[in-house]
């Protein structure tokens, strides 16, 4: 577990066990799932030594539980956060289990991509309290962020601004989890892309459609997860409105509602995406059907030109194959040829009727028009 003190203007990670809640500034308490769940009742009593706060049972239960949904709860003297980010990293054995299984299923590449993993956050007063899984990069990248920060700060005025309070903190981190889902638009409509052009390619048969169905089934659970998401960050923000005193700072109360509503709009942009990526595929799936529907009617349509077309010859010779000994142009020495040419002329004649009706040759048809 890490202790950061963070204050106006500067950074300083704690080492001492009984260190207590400053005077200025704000704590950053920072603890892996594993750390959490070896000792939760030490854990628990570390916290409320630092900051004064009990964590309940139940929200202690939460920040251990890997399957946990985004969700948000409070109580009178915090609020707590699940927030469900991509797992980048492969050095998680149960992340490794996660993507052998969707080996087995077919996912392609840019779908295994969705493996999440919980990250509970504690908003207290004065402190804030982080839960995760270990080699989080977004919480690695931040804590480097505000240490490099604080080595530029001095006598540089164009250094980043560290967080002011808890709040924004937890939005930063938030924001930037957020983001990484926005940088899986671009692969993943790459491969719905892919699909649908091998979907309406007439050349090659489509096999893929067990991938195709677990891509769906992968997006429909980002639908899920977004708009679990989004309700929990819906309420933090309703809490944050009602938490607002009228002797606060207004102007920072501004911000982190700026902020929040950037977060949740984010949200909302890959939930919206990921609805379109499964109209994309059952539109595609639904094309191809009827590409398929339109070329067998085709082929239908030809054999049946074909079918028409031979009937009246197959009449003819029906005829003429009649074991009668007596019949027209059957001792004549021009019957033959004759025959022949009533077949040509009936054939000529049936061509003219289908083109005349349309049966034929739509294509150019519907290019005069």
């Amino acid at each position: 577990m890490d202790i950061f003190h963070i204050s106006s203007n500067n950074v300083n990670q704690l080492t001492d066990a009984s260190v207590e809640l400053p005077q200025q500034g704000f704590l950053w308490i920072d603890a892996t799932h594993e750390e959490v769940s070896a000792d939760t009742h030490a854990w628990r009593d570390t916290v409320q030594r630092h900051t004064g706060v009990h964590i309940y049972d139940p929200h202690l239960a939460d920040a251990t539980n890997l399957s946990h949904p985004s969700y948000f709860d409070s109580t009178h003297d915090y609020a707590m956060v699940v927030f469900r980010k991509l797992a980048l990293d492969g050095s998680n054995a149960a992340l490794a289990t996660e993507e052998q299984a969707s080996v087995k299923r077919k996912i392609p590449p840019a779908l295994t991509k969705l493996v999440t993993r919980p990250v509970t956050f504690m908003l207290l007063d004065r402190a804030l309290i982080t839960v995760h899984a270990p080699n989080s990069r977004t919480i690695d990248a931040t804590r480097a962020r505000m240490l490099e920060q604080r080595s530029r700060s001095n006598g540089n005025t164009h250094a980043g601004r560290l967080p002011a309070s808890p709040e924004e903190l937890m939005l930063r981190l938030l924001n930037a989890m957020v983001d990484q889902y926005l940088a899986l638009r671009q692969p993943l409509t790459g491969q719905i892309d892919r699909w649908q052009r091998a979907l309406l390619n007439p050349r090659s048969a489509f096999n893929d459609w067990t991938a195709l169905l677990d891509a769906r089934i992968e997006l429909r659970k980002l639908d899920h997860l977004c708009e679990g998401q989004r309700d929990a960050m819906q309420e933090l923000r309703d809490y944050l409105v009602d938490g607002d005193h009228p002797g606060d700072n207004s102007r920072g109360r501004d911000l982190l509602l700026v902020r929040l509503n950037d977060v949740m709009e984010h949200i909302t942009r890959v939930l919206n995406h990921a609805q379109r990526l499964e109209s994309t595929i059952e539109s595609a799936v639904q094309i191809h059907f009827s590409a398929m529907a339109h070329r067998t009617s085709e082929i239908m349509r030809t054999l049946t030109v074909i079918t028409a077309l031979f009937m009246p010859l197959t009449l003819i010779t029906g005829i003429f194959g009649m074991n009668f000994t007596e019949m027209p142009l059957l001792q004549d020495r021009f019957g033959f040829w004759t025959t022949v040419g009533m077949m040509a002329v009936v054939v000529v004649v049936l061509l003219f009727l289908f083109r005349r009706k349309r049966y034929l040759d739509d294509k150019a048809w519907e290019e005069d028009r």
